[in-house]
């Protein structure tokens, strides 16, 4: 199978990689010539241009920032909708808003070109080890037919419903996410301002009923004061700003996200939006003039 990707950041490019251990043929786009040149030493083959990479390819994945980057490859002046055999298939593994996702498709219809919306979770480590979690929206035949792509790079891959679905669940995840990193956090303060290491803490309650996936990646970094990112504060203000815009359009509550989205602007002022999200420790560490510490 002929596949075009096009954005080899931080999830893209580990997500390439994988597609070519997986023996897919790969062209590959980015603005980075540098990352380009990673993985065309791994076995794809370099494109000058988005559509370049897309021409006479069965199926197009893009890994981009955000909804008018997304857009604006597929459906701008030059866009690579355009280019697209009939029949193709377009898989979005941004994370984007639910909204513009089902726009996209909608003109993409009119090319004869399928899509589904795939956001994926699990950050830089799972996408270099293949295990990532896609959440996928679109239609089931599409789902079924490339579902396979997509276990190459996800350990996860679960159809959530029609076209847009899937960036709906990121959604949802990225809530669970914030404030999960925000209440560790919490905790963690009042245990060392109590007189307890947080370390003590973090191993006594994580088998319990409070521990979480995203207690144990990011409690460590905490306290090791390893902000390198893996999920930068930015892109997560991103994503809560997709949150509270789709949150307004179906009218839903949305009291715990608002809090957590203040704590990353003022972290984001601090010039520390390209930390790792686990920094939102910061914030705490700023109130109290205090780090967590093991």
């Amino acid at each position: 199978m002929k596949i075009g990707m096009i954005g080899l950041g931080i999830m893209g490019k580990p997500m390439a990689k994988n597609l070519l251990k997986a023996g897919y043929e790969l062209t590959v786009f980015d603005l980075n010539a540098e990352t380009v040149a990673e993985v065309v030493a791994c076995g794809a083959k370099s494109a000058p241009s988005g559509i370049a990479a897309a021409a006479g390819a069965e199926l197009v994945l893009t890994m981009l920032p955000n909804s008018p980057h997304v857009k604006s490859v597929m459906l701008g002046d030059e866009g690579v909708g355009q280019a697209m055999d009939k029949g193709a298939t377009f898989i979005d593994m941004s994370s984007i808003n639910p909204m513009a996702s089902r726009e996209i498709a909608a003109e993409l219809e009119k090319l004869g070109v399928e899509m589904l919306d795939a956001p994926v979770s699990g950050g830089e480590p799972k996408a270099i080890d293949g295990t990532l979690s896609f959440m996928v929206g679109g239609k089931q035949e599409v789902f079924d037919r490339y579902h396979e792509v997509l276990c190459t790079m996800g350990s996860s891959v679960v159809l959530c419903g029609d076209i847009g679905a899937g960036n709906v669940t990121k959604l949802c995840n990225q809530i669970v996410v914030a404030v999960n990193i925000a209440a560790v956090s919490e905790a963690l303060m009042l245990g060392q301002k109590a007189g307890v290491k947080p370390d003590a803490i973090y191993q006594a309650i994580r088998g319990g009923l409070a521990g979480s996936t995203v207690m144990d990646a990011k409690a460590p970094m905490m306290m090791d004061r390893n902000f390198k990112p893996g999920f930068r504060i930015d892109l997560h203000i991103k994503d809560l700003n997709n949150v509270l815009d789709t949150a307004k359009a179906v009218d839903s509550p949305m009291l715990l996200t608002n809090q957590v989205m203040e704590m990353m602007k003022v972290l984001h002022s601090d010039g520390k939006g390209i930390y790792d999200h686990s920094a939102i420790c910061q914030f705490y560490e700023k109130l109290t003039n205090m780090d967590i510490q093991r």
